[in-house]
């Protein structure tokens, strides 16, 4: 199986930056994609970026040109840089990976992001 844990969450202020980090353990296959999903109160969960294996990166219209995402395969890991942050971006973010042989998604418990104008 495959466990994911966030860190890197906060408050912070309007403007301001933060970089979330997530670490995969377990039986990870290579072949997978990872991403960033964040809900916040009354509103469904929706993917932020997703980054594959191989560097492709897709992202939400909203945080384009502000958040980057990476990955360090060799550590099974992927983070998030948040810059200009703005108080719409405040919610429960949640690192997801998914398996693209057998397409099983497994995600972590979330970490909260706040941001304060």
């Amino acid at each position: 199986q495959v466990q994911l844990v966030e860190s890197g969450g906060g408050l912070v202020q309007a403007g301001g930056s933060l970089r979330l980090s997530c670490a995969a353990s377990g039986s990870i296959l290579s072949m997978n994609v990872m991403g960033w999903y964040r809900q916040a109160p009354g509103k469904q969960r929706e993917l932020v970026a997703s980054i594959s294996y191989g560097g492709n990166t897709n992202y939400a219209d909203s945080v384009k040109g502000r958040f980057t995402i990476s990955r360090n395969n060799a550590k099974d890991a992927v983070y998030l840089q948040m810059n200009s942050l703005k108080p719409e971006d405040t919610a429960v973010y949640y690192c997801n990976l998914k398996t693209l042989v057998h397409k099983t998604d497994y995600w972590g418990s979330g970490t909260q992001v706040t941001v304060s104008s």
